[in-house]
C-alpha cells in the first residue's frame, strides 16, 4: 500500500495519472537521493525540477556566492540573494517550492580528498560544473563509486548532454580523453552565455535523473546530445567506450582520485 497526504496526492496528481511514473513511480521519487554540482547555470533548473517532481534528498554544493552577473540565468536566486551563498540560497529556494524535499547545502569546494564520501550517500549525480578539474573529478569519483551521472555543459549558444551509467557505457574521460589548453577554453565571463540556454540543457539533465530513478525511458547512454540554440538544432553523436580509458578501460591505470588541477593544467 502507496500512502500518500492529501497534499501529495494533489501536488503529483499530474504524475500519478501517467501509466509510466503513477504512485510506485512517486514514492521511487519521493525515497530518491540526489547530489548536483553546482547551483549556477544548469544546477538552478535543474535542482528546481528535481525538486517540483519530489526528489526527496537533494545535495548541492557550491562554494561560490550569487553576483548580479548570475541573475541573468542561475534562476535559483535573486536579487536579495546578492552576496549570499549560492548553496545556501538554493536550499531556501527549493524547500520553499516543496516541503517535501530535504536540501542538503555544501559549501566548501568538492576536492579528491572529500568527494567520495559525500556522493556515496546519494543514487544519482548531476554535474553542472563550470570547469574541466571537477568535471573529470566528478567522473572519476562516480566510476569508482559506480554511481551513475548526468553530465551537462554550456558555452555561448550551445550545450551538451550525455548520461554516464559505469560498467554500461562510456565515460567523461572516454569521450574527453585529455583535457584542453586552459587559454583555449574561456570562461562565460569571457565568452558570455545565452541566458535561457542552460534552462534548456539543465532540464534535459534533470530528465535523465528522472528516467534514471523511474527505471523508464531510453538514456542517453553512448550518445551525446548537441544542442544549437541559434539554429535550433538538436544532434546525437553516437559514443564508444574506450577500452584504453584510464579510469573505466579494461586495464585502468587510475585506482584513486587524482590531482586535477595539475592534470588540467589550472591553479584555483
Amino acid at each position: 500500500m502507496i500512502e500518500f497526504t492529501e497534499e501529495q496526492i494533489n501536488r503529483y496528481s499530474r504524475h500519478i495519472i501517467l501509466s509510466e511514473v503513477g504512485g510506485k513511480g512517486q514514492r521511487k521519487l519521493l525515497d530518491s537521493k540526489v547530489f548536483l554540482i553546482g547551483a549556477g547555470g544548469l544546477g538552478s533548473p535543474a535542482a528546481y525540477y528535481l525538486a517540483a517532481v519530489g526528489v526527496g534528498k537533494i545535495g548541492i554544493a557550491d562554494n561560490d556566492k550569487v553576483d548580479f552577473s548570475n541573475l541573468q540565468r542561475q534562476i535559483l536566486h535573486s536579487t536579495k540573494d546578492v552576496g549570499y551563498s549560492k548553496a545556501l540560497s538554493a536550499k531556501e529556494t527549493l524547500e520553499g517550492l516543496n516541503p517535501d524535499v530535504e536540501v542538503v547545502p555544501y559549501l566548501d569546494r568538492l576536492t579528491s580528498e572529500n568527494i567520495i564520501d559525500i556522493i556515496k550517500e546519494y543514487d544519482v549525480i548531476l554535474d553542472g560544473s563550470d570547469n574541466f578539474p571537477t568535471r573529470y573529478l566528478v567522473n572519476d569519483a562516480c566510476v569508482l563509486t559506480g554511481k551513475p551521472l548526468s553530465h551537462g555543459s554550456i558555452f555561448r549558444f550551445e550545450g551538451q548532454v550525455t548520461t554516464i551509467v559505469p560498467g554500461k557505457s562510456p565515460c567523461y574521460r572516454c569521450i574527453f580523453e585529455i583535457p584542453p589548453p586552459p587559454e583555449l577554453v574561456p570562461s562565460c565571463q569571457e565568452a558570455g552565455v545565452l541566458g535561457v540556454l542552460p534552462g534548456v540543457i539543465g532540464s534535459i539533465q534533470a530528465t535523465e535523473v528522472i528516467k534514471l530513478i523511474l527505471g523508464k525511458g531510453k538514456l542517453l547512454l553512448g550518445e551525446l546530445l548537441l544542442y544549437d540554440s541559434l539554429g535550433m538544432d538538436v544532434k546525437k553523436l553516437k559514443l564508444k567506450r574506450n577500452p584504453c580509458c584510464p579510469i573505466c578501460g579494461e586495464n585502468p591505470t587510475i585506482k584513486e582520485l587524482i590531482d586535477y588541477e595539475q592534470f588540467c593544467q589550472v591553479n584555483f
